[in-house]
């Protein structure tokens, strides 16, 4: 059986953490940052995990995670 396949795009987005759960990066950080609050674009500079109802697709796209 050949090798799987990983999907690139997802690769280059999720991390897995020591514990084996998957880390993402928040989303709305790139422009229009002139209308948020410091405490907001501080925020979300920290990663966060995925939601439990995605992981089994994330997986499935990163199979050697």
């Amino acid at each position: 059986m050949p090798k799987m396949k990983t999907h690139r795009g997802a690769a280059k987005r999720f991390k897995a953490t020591g514990s084996g759960k998957i880390r993402r990066n928040k989303a709305y950080t790139s422009h229009i940052l002139t209308k948020k609050s410091q405490k907001r674009k501080r925020n979300l500079r920290k990663s966060g995990l995925i939601a439990d109802a995605d992981s089994t697709a994330i997986k499935r796209m990163l199979p050697y995670l």
